[in-house]
């Protein structure tokens, strides 16, 4: 395990209990970390893990929206710790079954931002397709990432929150009578809406150095003080060209980007107690898995079964650029 400039082994104990992450999935057993000898032995771990956690993450959702998979028309891959050529979603097609004239986009470099990103693109594609069907899938390997030799903060902070896993969400277009106006079938909330923002002078916020050894962290300590200082005016934008306030959302949908950004949220969106509790659970048990938590958050929001029919919730994610992706639902 990496070390800490200059500090001891109960310095980087306290760093990892202050991330306030207790359980976590890896992509490989401890023991093969240490086999992999450079960037290109960890993405190929990367791709062959992708492929299996993909397949069932898409097969799943599938089964649990009552599809086939001759039913996809789009297949959306999103992912930031691994590269394949041809891409994870092509990899899958014959995999899964899913119709050779597929559509795909595969989404690269949007990290944490990709969960949301990726619901927000997928909404764009169905608002002029009904009854079309598009499958979001995300991968993250994080732990495949982290620089044995890198003893920086950012390194210690990563190898702290990040874990690893796949999630995948089925959306299908409106109806006809959805179009008109009337709410569709139980089963999740719709997307009304959408909102991307790029904020100044932030590149160096989050991000990768890309080197030989593969995807070294960049993690600023400045990025509780950017959602301080543009998260709440960027909210409240958003929802008052739909009639919304902040105290209006039921359903507050959050990526667990770590507790200090997570404070940072509450504090700036002046959030009740509790409404971040969703989010808060899935940093303990999962961890921070980069583009696929926010759909991790949702699914456990979904399964509350706790909002009744026309409530507004916000989604919303962060990631480099450094960039908000906000994504208004409606149960």
């Amino acid at each position: 395990m990496c070390g800490i400039e200059g500090a001891d082994r109960e310095n980087l104990d306290r760093l990892h209990a202050s991330a306030q992450v207790e359980t976590r999935h890896l992509a490989l057993p401890l023991q093969d970390y240490a086999t992999l000898r450079g960037f290109g032995d960890a993405n190929d771990a990367y791709i062959e893990t992708a492929l299996d956690l993909g397949a069932d993450a898409v097969a799943g959702a599938l089964d649990d929206a009552g599809l086939p998979p001759t039913a996809v028309d789009l297949l959306v891959f999103t992912s930031t710790t691994g590269v394949a050529a041809p891409s994870i979603d092509a990899r899958l097609v014959e995999r899964l079954g899913l119709r050779p004239d597929v559509k795909r986009l595969p989404l690269f470099g949007l990290g944490c931002a990709g969960g949301a990103a990726g619901l927000a693109r997928v909404h764009d594609y169905l608002t002029g397709r009904p009854g079309q069907t598009a499958v979001l899938l995300s991968v993250e390997l994080c732990s495949l990432t982290l620089q044995h030799d890198d003893t920086s903060i950012a390194n210690a902070v990563a190898s702290a929150l990040f874990g690893d896993g796949a999630a995948a969400a089925v959306l299908r277009g409106p109806s006809a009578d959805e179009l008109g106006g009337s709410p569709g079938p139980r089963g999740g909330p719709r997307v009304l809406a959408t909102r991307s923002r790029l904020y100044p002078d932030s590149r160096r916020v989050m991000a990768w150095d890309v080197g030989d050894s593969g995807f070294q962290v960049v993690l600023g300590p400045e990025v509780p003080e950017v959602v301080r200082t543009y998260l709440s005016e960027d909210v409240g934008r958003f929802l008052a060209e739909h009639d919304l306030k902040p105290a209006d959302i039921q359903a507050w949908v959050c990526h667990p980007g770590g507790p200090k950004v997570l404070n940072a949220v509450a504090e700036s969106l002046d959030l009740p107690s509790g409404a971040l509790e969703v989010t808060w659970r899935s940093l303990a048990a999962i961890g921070n898995l980069s583009s696929a938590s926010v759909l991790y958050v949702l699914r456990d929001t979904i399964a509350l079964d706790r909002h009744p029919r026309g409530a507004p919730g916000l989604l919303l994610a962060l990631g480099p650029g450094f960039a908000s992706e906000l994504v208004l639902l409606e149960w």
